[in-house]
């Protein structure tokens, strides 16, 4: 076996290790990386299989734009988390000033 081959089946390997570890992430940032790291993966691939335009393609888009993209997508997200639990506790602490005042003016 040569050098290349054996570095392929190790990729291959990484490969589907990543694959699989997209699903089974605990966050969607962890997802989000592991995205990544297949990508870079596929890329050093197309260089082993000898096809550079895919290589470059999958460097640009995969790893690159669509790295950016999610993680600018995560980021809304959370923006949007916090705004929502802001609201939520500031809509607790008036309930909670109301029915104070309502028994305040019961006694």
């Amino acid at each position: 076996m040569q050098l290349t081959e054996i570095a392929r089946i190790i990729l291959l390997i990484l490969l589907m290790v990543c694959a699989i570890g997209v699903n089974f992430g605990k966050s969607l940032l962890q997802a989000v990386i592991i995205f990544m790291s297949y990508s870079s993966i596929m890329c050093i691939l197309w260089v082993l299989l000898e096809s550079p335009d895919l290589a470059i393609t999958e460097a640009a888009v995969g790893a690159g734009v669509s790295s950016v993209l999610f993680m600018l997508t995560l980021r809304r997200i959370h923006t949007e988390d916090l705004r929502i639990e802001a609201l939520e506790q500031e809509t607790k602490q008036e309930e909670q000033r109301a029915s104070q005042d309502q028994t305040g003016e019961e006694t």
